[in-house]
């Protein structure tokens, strides 16, 4: 009689497909909620009387806080379980969504949001954790994480077309709202299906390394959000921008003194690991800072309605979706630097054309920009993290991918906020809103195009080969790779 194979960490074959698809669940709302809330940001400003000085903090609340806590939410994950915190962060995740939708002005909603990026934050390293201790086998678990990678980008693709015809057959409220019955079905069937894993070796929480790096992005974002609006030189703004020194400062002693810090400076000795984390937060900044901008060229300068404005961005992050899959391929085959370099190239091309559109501009001259930035972006995100962990010890790659998606949501809260100035002060001074547009686009396109000649400059070459994510957990998106470069 032939004797069963046993399952080595106790979880059953069968509840393995119910355990990847809730954690793929949980990854997809996280990424969702990245894209959905630019659909509503035009009917946001119209119900909530807000400026666009409100709207940049609606999107960088949750952003801030899910860059801020995406390291933490990993460790909790190692000490703790991931099913506690996948569980803990999904029911704080929905119902900050229930506050969401009831939130009656922008400072309510404001509060909401930072709950809901707090939730985030530890659901999604959590599903990860939870996905490493499912899958033992190097193979089985590599192909897990590429699906809920997938989740990811399918998230981040269907965000604003979801967000559009919610908002056009509802309002703003009907994107949080969607949140609730899928994260009480989640909870329901993960209480039942998911297992507890622990890491006993799993470094405790570096407490004053957490504190003082949110308190430097926060600050610095504050200055940077609210500097257009108030005066670059208000007292307030310069204390801002003197803090975050004094701050960033106190954040690098403190870390070179840690037994366990949440950055581990030393890796940054490695220029493969730093240049790549560099290139990254270039990413963050002109992907959603320009984003963020998208629906509201459509729906303020061009005059469509919130479905037609959302449905007209879809090239981009289409193009981003389909090419992302083939970045890690093809940086196998050619190299980091080549594909980052091409990748940041197309990019940066596809937004320095975007400040040329203008409230006449046909549609058919403008979805091609999108397309292009979209599938710039798209070849440099999966090689970027695979050069970060390539830098790396086996034993550091978790960490290393997590400081990756970490970087790149730092630099999506600095383009909100740096662009959003941009077309602030150029309003200030008697420009239009169509022509603030184009120098916020001008101006995410060169930074992108300055970092392409960076990358080709210092990426340099490595021939250390990644196939397979090492366990530890302390990671938020990343996309499995083999690459070389």
């Amino acid at each position: 009689m032939k004797r069963a194979t046993p399952v080595s960490d106790g979880v059953r074959p069968h509840n393995r497909a119910a355990l990847l698809t809730l954690t793929c669940i949980g990854q997809f709302m996280v990424l969702l909620n990245n894209t959905i809330t630019s659909a509503a940001l035009p009917d946001m400003q119209q119900r909530l009387d807000t400026t666009l000085t409100g709207l940049q903090w609606i999107v960088d609340a949750y952003v801030l806080a899910v860059a801020m806590l995406l390291l933490a939410g990993g460790v909790f994950a190692d000490r703790f379980g991931g099913k506690r915190i996948f569980l803990g962060g999904m029911a704080l995740f929905t119902l900050a969504s229930l506050l969401c939708s009831l939130s009656a002005g922008v400072g309510w909603l404001l509060a909401a949001r930072v709950l809901q990026g707090i939730g985030a934050a530890a659901l999604s390293p959590a599903s990860l954790a939870l996905l490493a201790s499912a899958y033992p086998v190097p193979r089985d678990r590599v192909k897990a994480i590429g699906q809920w990678a997938t989740f990811s980008g399918i998230g981040l693709a269907v965000g604003p077309a979801a967000g559009g015809l919610l908002v056009e057959a509802f309002d703003w409220r009907a994107i949080f709202l969607v949140n609730i019955p899928i994260g009480v079905v989640t909870l329901i069937v993960g209480a039942r299906v998911l297992r507890d894993h622990r890491n006993p070796d799993a470094p405790p929480l570096d407490l004053p390394g957490q504190v003082l790096a949110l308190l430097v992005v926060g600050t610095l974002t504050f200055g940077l959000t609210e500097g257009g609006e108030l005066g670059w030189t208000a007292p307030l703004i310069l204390s801002c921008f003197a803090a975050t020194i004094v701050l960033l400062a106190l954040f690098i002693a403190v870390e070179a003194r840690s037994a366990t810090p949440m950055l581990p400076l030393r890796l940054f000795k490695h220029r493969l690991f730093t240049v790549s984390n560099a290139a990254m937060t270039v990413v963050g900044f002109g992907l959603m800072g320009s984003g963020f901008f998208f629906t509201q060229f459509f729906a303020t300068v061009q005059g469509h309605s919130v479905l037609r404005s959302a449905l007209e961005t879809l090239p981009c992050t289409l193009a981003m979706v389909v090419c992302s899959p083939y970045a890690a391929r093809i940086a196998a085959r050619f190299g980091f630097r080549s594909v980052v370099t091409a990748g940041l190239v197309l990019a940066g091309a596809g937004l320095v054309t975007m400040a040329s559109v203008h409230a006449t501009t046909a549609y058919a001259d403008v979805w091609w920009r999108l397309a292009v930035t979209g599938a710039g972006f798209g070849l440099t995100m999966s090689p970027l993290t695979g050069a970060a962990i390539s830098s790396v010890g086996p034993r550091e790659g978790g960490l290393a991918s997590g400081i990756s998606s970490t970087t790149r949501q730092i630099g999506a809260v600095f383009g909100v906020a740096v662009l959003g100035a941009i077309v602030r002060t150029r309003q200030e001074h008697g420009a239009s809103f169509d022509s603030g547009l184009n120098s916020a686009f001008l101006t995410a396109g060169v930074i992108t195009l300055i970092s392409a000649v960076f990358t080709a400059l210092w990426l340099v070459r490595r021939k250390t080969l990644v196939v397979d994510l090492p366990p530890a957990t302390r990671t938020a998106a990343p996309e499995p790779t083999a690459s070389r470069s």
